[in-house]
């Protein structure tokens, strides 16, 4: 998706940080780089990203940390118009149970809300979770301009601690990156490794993307980092 997106561009893409020399992969500077490190994911549900236009080609997109996390995962492209055939036919597959993660005070129906410990998928179905992925005022068009996510239930959260996130400032404190977000779901839905697992994976990403920012004062040292490696070796030693 980044690719496709970086050939149709009409001129070049020059993100905060363009001077940075960025791992293509990870998107943070070659010498922090974290890719040897990316977690193999554990989990017996699926997450499908909507990426709004402007979020595909930033490095300091966190979306894409949830799907280093989970064992199977889609990212398509958001358009009002003309949705990718292939995301419909994911929504549409029997197998799946879709659910939009939304806050809710910005659904009209409040018959179409959840709450995670009473819900279960029908039939046996897998939970397909939905993340609108992009900034607040994307996400608020991507859910009322998606009529094929009308007939979804939805899950919001209430999370109880302000963002940690520093790579870019929201117009509101408490609104959670992407990755933060995800991370919440999950442990309301009973994943509590994989929510672990994302939530310190989401640490390692943002401490070492701000080692390249000179304004900031960095540990050299990456104690998330370290922390996320003693986290997966307890893990596999279990």
């Amino acid at each position: 998706m980044y690719d496709e997106r970086l050939a149709a561009a009409t001129k070049p893409f020059n993100a905060r940080g363009a001077k940075v020399i960025r791992c293509k992969q990870c998107q943070i500077a070659e010498q922090y780089c974290i890719c040897e490190h990316q977690p193999a994911g554990r989990s017996d549900f699926a997450v499908l990203l909507l990426v709004s236009d402007a979020e595909i080609l930033k490095p300091s997109n966190t979306g894409r940390l949830i799907l280093d996390t989970v064992e199977e995962g889609y990212a398509f492209p958001w358009h009002r118009t003309e949705p990718n055939k292939e995301l419909l036919a994911l929504l549409n597959d029997k197998t799946y149970q879709p659910v939009v993660i939304f806050p809710e005070d910005y659904v009209d129906d409040k018959a179409r809300l959840i709450q995670p410990q009473q819900f279960q998928p029908p039939g046996g179905k897998k939970l397909l979770f939905i993340f609108l992925d992009g900034s607040w005022r994307e996400a608020r068009r991507m859910f009322r301009k998606s009529p094929y996510l009308d007939g979804y239930p939805v899950c919001s959260i209430k999370p109880e601690t302000l963002s940690s996130y520093m790579m870019r400032k929201s117009e509101h404190e408490d609104h959670l990156a992407t990755a933060e977000v995800a991370s919440i779901v999950f442990e309301q839905f009973g994943a509590a490794y994989t929510s672990k697992v994302l939530a310190q994976w989401f640490s390692v990403f943002r401490e070492s993307y701000m080692l390249s920012k000179t304004r900031f004062s960095s540990d050299l040292s990456r104690p998330a980092l370290n922390n996320f490696i003693g986290l997966i070796k307890n893990a596999n030693s279990v």
